[in-house]
């Protein structure tokens, strides 16, 4: 696998990825070869890139091959969300899958898993012992584990409540998602997520945002290009450098609007977007 390529000309110059559901009609090969040809310093997979590839008859070794072929690193890999809230049978299901997550993204040399809220709703307290149990499984595997919060969830719906079920659950190996669409969303724009340390974000997705959201906000599909909606750029990277942010920046913006025009231009326009904004950051 290769390494991220950090540029020198700026002093935070976060690497670049892109996230598949950003061109999600694109099968997954052609999106590994379009975010090497546009430049992107790597990818973000999500478990449903390896369902459909499955689906297509591919086996699992046959898929990770695949994508170490494609020589893109892999920054993060999404696992199958709702875990956190889940009871009964369905969690134990989905820390086995957690699990083999893992394996994968040893496999790939992905050093960070991310996970969603779900559909589910529990307490928190509940939830931040089913968030040390995956702590302890990612842990084992050298791995890491970011959270995101969702602007429509019951419960884990905002940065306070993400800072406190980290706080509640308090495992090394956990830490945070931001992503620049659920916090302009969830009322928390620019710098607006001061509770979560520095050293505790371990992922951060990004798109800009529109003042109203789509009629049909699930899945939250509306999202834009860096520089096209309120998203207040320059305040929300330059927070992201003062806190000492080290990892990747991952452009996921899914909006069938965007998935119509051609894949490669798409890539391409939405690098040149986030360079854009990177540029005004002192």
């Amino acid at each position: 696998m290769s390494t991220l390529d950090h540029s020198p000309e700026r002093p935070w110059s976060p690497a670049l990825a892109l996230h598949t559901w950003t061109l999600d009609t694109t099968p997954m090969a052609q999106v590994l070869a379009i975010a090497r040809e546009t430049g992107w310093d790597g990818v973000e997979l999500r478990q449903v890139d390896f369902d459909r590839a499955a689906a297509a008859g591919e086996t699992l070794d046959d898929t990770i091959a695949a994508i170490r072929t494609a020589r893109v690193p892999v920054v993060t890999l999404g696992t199958r969300s709702g875990f956190l809230f889940a009871q009964g049978d369905e969690r134990r299901a989905l820390l086995a899958s957690l699990e083999a997550s893992c394996r994968t993204a040893q496999a790939l040399g992905c050093p960070v898993l991310m996970t969603g809220p779900g559909q589910r709703e529990a307490s928190m307290r509940e939830a931040a012992a089913v968030l040390r149990e995956a702590g302890d499984i990612v842990a084992g595997h050298g791995l890491r584990l970011a959270v995101e919060f969702s602007w429509m969830h019951p419960v884990l719906s905002s940065v306070p409540r993400l800072a406190e079920l980290l706080d509640a659950a308090a495992h090394p190996a956990c830490g945070a998602l931001l992503d620049t669409y659920h916090l302009q969303r969830s009322g928390r724009p620019g710098r607006g997520f001061g509770e979560v340390d520095g050293s505790r974000i371990f992922a951060v997705q990004f798109s800009d945002c529109a003042t109203e959201p789509s009629p049909d906000p699930r899945p939250p599909a509306d999202r834009l290009m860096p520089g096209e909606g309120d998203v207040a750029w320059a305040e929300v990277l330059g927070a992201l450098a003062d806190a000492g942010y080290a990892g990747p920046l991952s452009c996921e913006a899914p909006n069938p609007a965007l998935w119509a025009l051609d894949a490669h231009t798409l890539a391409a326009q939405a690098l040149a977007s986030i360079r854009a904004q990177l540029a005004r950051v002192g």
